[in-house]
């Protein structure tokens, strides 16, 4: 069990009970600014030494740090790198918005904004093509990475060791017909999608469902998300992927330099 146990170590419901307190021990710090060891045992009804125990338990993972010799606490650095891969986020999906709507519009298709989430990839946000034909709402699913062309994008620009890992927790379950399930044609297709800059899936995940994804990069040029169009497989077909695919690629590389990226 994690340092955030206490009394009822080895209990499952102890261990939600403290994860409670120490998530209700942040919220604190948040309001406050800074507390002591009593203080934050009055604020969650527990005795001091298990306040102790949870401030430790920040405090070893850098979520909380005293303030000297004054015996205070106050929310560490380690918030702000959690803080930061939200933050992140946020902006995509804040400098994405308009680039979506603008291709929506262009493309005739459905357009997502899609991360890492795990082994999985989840999409951000979503603007629908004009068509009364379109893509069903995709935000906040988690969909797998072998058979999207956002997964596929966002694999392709992995470091290799990153890449086994996520694939070997992932699998590569058949979807459909036409779902890669072979580690080999995998591999050839991402390192074809790295060459020309886009990925493509056809009726690989959904039959009836084709999708294309070009890859958002960071301001240190790290791929950190994807920008995607999906729609009905007999309109958006493969051949008018690889035709639209320069106009997704340029959508992606704007929103990749109001990111920061420079290249």
């Amino acid at each position: 069990m994690s340092s955030f146990g206490t009394e009822s170590a080895g209990n499952a419901g102890g261990g939600v009970q403290s994860v409670d307190r120490a998530v209700t021990v942040l919220e604190i710090l948040a309001q406050r600014g800074e507390a002591g060891v009593s203080e934050v045992a009055e604020a969650i009804d527990v005795h001091k030494s298990t306040a102790f125990r949870l401030l430790g338990a920040l405090e070893a993972h850098g979520m909380v740090e005293q303030e000297g010799e004054r015996g205070k606490y106050r929310l560490g650095f380690g918030m702000v790198r959690l803080a930061g891969a939200v933050t992140g986020r946020i902006e995509v999906t804040k400098h994405g918005r308009g680039i979506c709507e603008r291709l929506a519009d262009e493309l005739g298709e459905t357009l997502n904004i899609a991360v890492l989430e795990s082994h999985h990839v989840i999409n951000l946000d979503q603007v629908r093509g004009p068509s009364a034909i379109t893509a069903q709402n995709w935000v906040g699913r988690l969909t797998p990475l072998h058979c999207t062309s956002s997964g596929k994008i966002l694999l392709a620009h992995l470091e290799d060791e990153r890449r086994d890992e996520l694939i070997a927790a992932a699998g590569l379950a058949r979807m459909t017909a036409h779902t890669l399930t072979s580690r080999r044609k995998l591999e050839a297709e991402l390192a074809q999608a790295r060459e020309r800059g886009y990925a493509i899936t056809v009726e690989e995940y959904e039959e009836g469902l084709n999708a294309m994804a070009a890859p958002v990069r960071s301001r240190e040029g790290d791929t950190v998300a994807a920008l995607t169009a999906s729609g009905p497989a007999f309109r958006l077909t493969e051949e008018r992927m690889h035709e639209l695919a320069p106009v997704l690629i340029e959508g992606a590389d704007e929103l990749s330099r109001r990111l920061g990226h420079v290249g």
